[in-house]
Parts: C-alpha cells; structure tokens; sequence
C-alpha cells in the first residue's frame, strides 16, 4: 500500500460512490429520528467562492455526524436562481438568463460534488423552475384571497440602473446593493405582502427561538419590527384643510412642543411647500437628504438638519401655530413620518432648535432642580412634575400621560396606540428575470387572480431586452395582452415580478418533498421533516432573508398548510473568511479560488483547514501555511495506517484488562478524545478544538512503541502465554482501537479520506454506516492519586503521583516538594507517616 497520501484518486472514488449508490438519499421513515440540515441557498452566479466552502464545509460536518449518530438526515442542495445578476449578465454577454443561470448551475453542482458534500441531490431544487414558479405564483393567491395581499401607490427607492424597486433593506449607503448607483425617490403602484399583520407574532416568536439562535440576531430583528405604545395627535395645519398626524411616547410634553419635524419622503411634503417662498429650497433638501442611508440618518452622531417648509401646525392643546420643518433624521418608516418636537425634553430636538434658533419651553420640571430655558446646556429627559401644562401643571409626568390621553380621546383629538417600526413588504420588480405576479388587469373588474389552471404564468422566453435596461415585459403583447378570467373582456397581465426573496422564503419546505407537483409540498412529508434542526448560514441576512422566512412560515401555517410555527430551531450564523485584513473580494484582490487548493491539496484539506482555522461563528483569518499544515496532518493519519498495517491486521477483537500504563495512557487519551470530539461538536459547537484533540490523539499515536513487524514475527513463534508475545499483543491492539476511532472521528471532516482508510482495515461497504463512538468513562480515569503533604500536621503541598508509586517513592516525593522544605530545612524529621493513597504527615523540630 502506498505510503504517500494522493488525495485525488480517493476523492474521485468515493464521490463516485456516494452518487451512484445515492449514498445520501433519504426517505420518511418513522421508526428513525430525523435531522433536518439546511444551509443557505447559493444564487448561482458560476463559481462557488470560499464563504461558500466555509458555509457548506460547516453544514457537512454535522449533517454526517448525525448520520453516524444514527439519525435520518435530511441534507439538500438548490438554487435561488432568479434575480437581477441574470438578467445583467444576458443583457451585457447577449444569452438568455435561463441560459446563463443553466450553465452556471451546472459548473457550481460540479464544483459542490467535487468537495464532497453529503447532498440528497434527488431533491435539488431551482427557483426558476416552472414547477416551484407555478407553486409560489399559487401561494400568492391563497394570500391574495386571504387579503395578505394588497396594491398601492408608495414612494419607493428606485435604481437607475437595474430599474427596479430596491428594499430598504437593500439600500447601503444611498447606493443600490447589487449595482452600487445612486438610489432615487419614485412612486410607483406596489403589491405589498401584510407581514405587518404578524408583527406581534413575530415578536412573540422571538422568545421561542431563544437560545437556539444567536441573540444578536434576535435583537436585530426585534429592533427592526420595533414595538412601541404610545399616542396618537393630531395636529391641524393652518391655513388649509389637512391634519398631520404624528406619533409619541411622550405625550406628557406636548407643552413643550415649539415646532414639528417632517420626514423628507412625507406625501404631505408637497402640500405644505406648494406656492411657498420656501419651495425650491426645500426640494434640493429632499433630494440631497434622500441620497443618504437611512441608518446614518438616525444615528446619534449625525448633524441634524432641516428646512422650513413655509407652513406651520397648530398644537390641539396650546392652540399655538409653530413651524414644520422637514428633518433629515425623521423617517417615513417610523410612526407616521412626522413628530412634535420638544426641545426641552428631547435632545435631539434640542440639537435642531439651537442650531435654527427655535423657542423652548420647560413642559417637566426636576424635583430636584429649577430648569430655565435661557440657560439649558441639553434637554432633560427624566421624570419630574408639569408645568406650563396649563390643568394638567402640578401633576407627576407619568401619572400626567394617562390624564392627558384620556382628555385629547374625549375631545377627539388623539388615541392610544401601539406602533411598529416594520412597514409591509413591498414585493414588486420591474425587472424581466423574475417569478411572474399572477394578476390580471380588467377596466370592468380590476385586479383579478390568474386561474389555478392557467399557472404558472411563465415568462416569454424569446424576447430582446431593451438597451435602456428596462424589463421587455411591457412591451411585449402576446405577454401582456389576455382576457379577463371573470368577465371575459379584455385585459392586461401584470408585468411586475416579485421580490428574489419570496423564493428563498419558502424553499426550505419544498425540500420535504421537491418532486411534488399537485402541491407546493406533501403534508406528511413537512410534517415528518420540519422544522429544520439546524440552518446556518450569514449574519448579513438577519433581517431580511430570516424575517421573511417566518412570516411566510406563518402565513403558510395559517393557511393550513403546515402545523408548525417557526420554519428554523437552531441558527448557526457563520463568520466572513478573511485575507490581509479583509473580506475576501475581487475588487481587493484578496481572493483565494477553491478550485486552486481543490487541484493543489484536494478537497479533505480544504475541508479541514475550513473548519480548524477558527470557530464557525467567527471570522477565519486565511493562512496558506494553515492550509499546507492540514494537509500534513492528513498524511501523518495516511501513513499512521499504511506503515503499520500487516500489525494492525493482527489486534485483538477487544482490549486486555490488563494494561501496561504506556498502554493505558493511549486508551485514555483514545477516550478522552471520543469526549471531547463529541462534546464540541454536539454541544458548543467548536470543531477547531474537536480537530485539536484529534491532532493530539495522532501525536500520541506517533509517540507510541510498537513492535515492529520483524519483532512480532519472532514474537508469533513463541509460546502464546509468553509475557513478550502477550504484550506485544496488547499494544498492537491498544493502537489499532485508537486508529479505528481515529478514522471514524475523522469521518464527518475528512470524508473522503476517511472512507479510504476504513476500506484498507477491512471496513465495509463505508465508514458512514457505522455508528459513532462512545467513550468509557473507566478508560477516562487516572491512574494516579493525589497525596496531601503536611508538615506538622498542617497543610503545605499536594503532589499527583502513580497509584502504583510505593509507600517509601510517595514518601521521597514528599519530602522533595520545594514547597515542604521550606517547613523542613534546618530541622530534625523524626518519622514521616504515610497513610496509604492520601496523605504523607512530616513531623519535624
């Protein structure tokens, strides 16, 4: 057998096998308890890259340790195949973007097989498929009936240069995600999935998936639908026909309120500057303040600044008329886009008034202190007493809230409400490359679903795209033109497609059963294999991509489609692989080709470098040396097998009782290992220290004194109760356990090389149909004792020594700790008393 480990024979064996023999697929079966695994699926833009190879390398490792746990794992692979990088790529390389997602399907699958993953790719799944369009085109429908779904006009974020709608979410620094041009304000008809109506559940939920999901991300979600109870004002505007209504918390200031802040993007805006001196002006504010991210707009720091708008509001409770400037720190997405401002209790108003020279009035006074507003260096926030409140002046400010909201309900002028920050999802593209919005357009009828016998609606295939980009569906008559399901008159289809991340928001429960085609899924199949167990994949999608999928799981719930409430019960959120201090990038240059180490070193080395180099939730610094190292030590296993295999074929079929204590000690650190392996990948998971202890493992294994082959030889001719030939024995089958052990804990890193070297033992037909292994705790014991020392009686040291050390070595060791002769030097020992596997007592004088 050859020495030298040559990984890419045994790649190219065992990946054959485990595809022709569909080593990975899976079936319902209820005797067995499931596993469901799921990472994140891959857009295919052609190659996968090493955040991809991380991610996936991750997902393995566990899916095929709970097949060696004896679990039916569930491990798909598909692709979230529509979206605007297709269709730029058709427009600029003149292909069609079915064409180009095809073939790159085609080269990542290669690329995916070529690592080994342990994929049931009998249930690959690609989300331009007809079958999963038609399904989620369905599923639409059933909401649309359900009224989750609804039109209307908004102002939306709009790129230039994909044109299309981008989510807020979406937005980065004013700039488009995807093609990093400037994001202008557009209003445009919308359809809108109501998550809104699930906020509360979705809030709830988050206390459910406490502890098995990161609370970072927990907290960021629940920032985003950002509950709050408070009031509703409203505020006439003077001088025309229009109440602004605004939203607070604070309804015990509106005292104190001198001037309200507008959110740039408010529909009102133009109303309130129509024909005013101030016009002009406050547009170039809106549109220079609409460029900016959103998330700089409300950060702490930012310089706060507004303009003027030329009309004022009235306050229901002073009757005073103040000013309404438009801010760029207040945002449409919170409350109603408008709020009252009080600088005297709300520091970034009282930013905004000194910088424009606004009044301030004291609403709260301090117990302990006399506020004056000609002196106030920042507004005071806390609790204390009302003044200049006229009735209500004299009350706490807490006690106040509830008496002044109960006078503006009676008088009609504000209400009690609860208000979330998150804003329904707006779900339309105007772009060619997407899943068609099944809706037809009647002048008689209006909006009217696309029959169920009619889907999917599939998008025309020959067509030329526009060279201004825009999509070609609205100028495309046999796509648009259609008759009206209901009236039979004539109509028009819907040209919008929807948002990439419907796809990926229920392409998890089409895995339970990806070939159905009389349904999005099979009951019994989602039933038996959701949740899934464990979803890992980047932090970046927090938000958006996670937040979406359990409102879509919520939905589908409620439609009686599947009997649980959140789709994911664990969620690992993997680290960004780094090289020379950044995100691996091709516009840094920094980035390292899977396909390069593949050819070089073979994929169980990238596999184990990925997975060795740091934990899974933390950034992994990349290190060439990191990588050659973990192909070294792939050799040392290679070869621990190859050199000693004519003595590995002659081990016991169990371990002797009665071990020589190197012997022990290889079996304990064995054990030790098997705990280890198993608790850091089970519990944590930390599979850097798992790989750790095996690395020692194979370091004691190099450690250890083997007969050699010529020795044993010799040693088979002697009599078989020779003490020579029975240790010798015993250490060729002490050695062979830990081998064994080795390989199979290798198994969920190293597949491949694993299989390889569970073959050459005579392991049979793959590593993967064995169980894991089980410590000892016997084995796990010392073989040692720990021995007080005193000196007169009291405590000086403690000494770890052999449990067969005799009573005159404890003692010698005794009286050798530096400790004990610090007490003992100079003075006379009269006896040294030994109480046999605990204590050793000096008496000196």
């Amino acid at each position: 057998m050859d020495s030298k480990y040559i990984p890419w024979a045994i790649e190219e064996k065992w990946q054959k096998y485990w595809l022709e023999e569909k080593k990975y697929k899976v079936r319902e079966e209820r005797n067995k308890k499931k596993y469901y695994l799921l990472e994140m699926f891959p857009y295919p833009s052609g190659r996968i890259h090493m955040g991809h190879v991380r991610n996936y390398c991750i997902g393995d490792l566990m899916a095929r340790y709970k097949i060696l746990k004896g679990f039916n794992v569930l491990h798909p692979m598909g692709w979230d195949a529509f979206g605007l990088p297709a269709e730029n790529a058709a427009i600029k390389n003149k292909v069609h973007p079915a064409q180009w997602t095809e073939q790159n399907i085609t080269s990542m699958r290669k690329q995916l097989q070529s690592m080994g993953f342990s994929y049931d790719w009998d249930r690959e799944l690609s989300t331009c498929d007809p079958v999963y369009a038609k399904w989620e085109q369905w599923i639409f429908l059933k909401m649309f009936e359900h009224n989750l779904v609804y039109q209307k006009e908004s102002p939306v974020n709009w790129c230039p240069t994909c044109q299309t709608v981008v989510a807020n979410e979406q937005v980065e620094n004013g700039l488009c995600w995807r093609c990093e041009d400037t994001i202008i304000q557009k209003n445009l008809r919308q359809w809108f999935f109501r998550i809104t109506n699930y906020a509360d559940e979705l809030l709830e939920g988050c206390k459910t998936l406490t502890g098995g999901w990161p609370e970072r991300v927990l907290t960021m979600q629940k920032n985003w639908i950002g509950k709050s109870y408070g009031f509703e004002v409203q505020f006439p505007i003077a001088d025309i026909e229009e109440i602004l209504p605004i939203f607070t918390t604070r309804v015990d200031t509106i005292f104190g309120a001198t001037f309200m802040s507008i959110a740039p993007e408010h529909p009102m805006v133009e109303k309130l500057i129509q024909g005013k001196k101030e016009e002009a002006e406050v547009r170039e504010f809106i549109r220079r303040i609409l460029l900016q991210d959103k998330t700089v707009r409300t950060a702490e720091d930012i310089v706060k600044e507004g303009v003027f708008t030329g009309t004022y509001a009235v306050n229901p409770m002073t009757k005073e008329n103040i000013p309404i400037y438009a801010a760029n720190f207040v945002l449409m997405e919170y409350g109603t886009g408008a709020v009252m401002a009080v600088p005297t209790h709300d520091q970034r108003d009282f930013e905004f008034a000194q910088k424009y020279h606004l009044p301030l009035r004291v609403a709260i006074q301090p117990k302990e202190e006399q506020l004056d507003e000609a002196s106030m260096k920042g507004a005071f926030e806390g609790n204390g007493v009302l003044i200049n409140s006229e009735q209500f002046s004299g009350i706490d400010n807490q006690t106040a809230k509830q008496k002044i909201a109960e006078y503006m309900e009676e008088k009609g002028i504000g209400r009690r409400l609860v208000n979330y920050s998150i804003k329904d999802w707006g779900i339309s593209r105007q772009r060619y490359w997407g899943n068609p919005i099944p809706i037809i357009y009647c002048e008689k009828c209006g909006a009217v679903s696309v029959p169920e016998k009619d889907l999917p609606v599939s998008l025309p295939r020959n067509i030329n795209f526009p060279e201004n980009g825009k999509s070609p569906l609205p100028n495309l008559p046999e796509f648009v033109n259609c008759s009206c399901p209901k009236c039979q008159g004539k109509a028009r289809r819907e040209t919008d497609t929807m948002d990439t991340f419907v796809q990926s928001s229920w392409y998890f429960a089409r895995y339970a059963s990806a070939q159905c085609d009389t349904a999005p899924f099979e009951k019994e199949a989602v039933k038996y294999w959701m949740p899934v167990d464990q979803y890992i994949g980047g932090i970046e999608h927090a938000i958006l991509h996670l937040l979406y999928a359990r409102f879509f799981n919520k939905v589908l719930r409620d439609l009686k489609l599947i009997p649980y409430d959140e789709p994911f019960s664990n969620l690992l959120t993997q680290g960004m692989v780094i090289k020379d201090g950044a995100k691996m990038s091709k516009s840094k240059g920094n980035v390292v080709d899977p396909n390069d180490l593949l050819e070089k070193y073979g994929a169980d080395t990238v596999r184990l470098f990925s997975l060795f180099a740091a934990p899974p939730d933390k950034d992994l610094d990349w290190s060439d040396r990191g990588v050659e190292g973990a192909y070294r030590f792939l050799g040392r296993c290679w070869r621990i097998v190859n050199n000693n295999l004519p003595l590995l074929h002659q081990a016991l079929s169990s371990i002797p009782s009665d071990l020589p204590e190197d012997c022990r000690r290889l079996h304990r650190v064995t054990h030790l290992t098997i705990k280890k392996a198993t608790e850091d990948i089970e519990n944590r998971p930390h599979f850097n220290t798992a790989i750790s202890a095996i690395m020692e493992l194979v370091n004691e294994l190099y450690l250890f004194q083997l007969p050699t082959q010529e020795q044993y030889s010799a040693l088979q001719k002697a009599d078989p109760e020779d003490a020579a030939r029975k240790e010798a024995l015993c250490r060729i089958t002490v050695f062979r356990e830990a081998v064994d052990k080795l390989i199979i804990l290798l198994a969920p890193f190293t597949p491949h090389v694993a299989e390889e070297l569970y073959e050459i033992l005579g392991g049979q037909p793959s590593i993967f149909d064995q169980p894991w292994p089980t410590y000892d705790p016997d084995a796990l014991i010392k073989d040692e004792m720990l021995i007080v020392i005193q000196v007169n009686g009291r405590l000086r040291d403690k000494i770890t020594v052999s449990s067969e050390a005799t009573e005159e070595e404890v003692k010698k060791l005794s009286l050798e700790s530096e400790k004990v002769k610090e007490f003992t030097e100079g003075k006379t020992i009269q006896k040294v008393i030994y109480i046999p596997k605990k204590l050793v007592n000096i008496v000196v004088r």
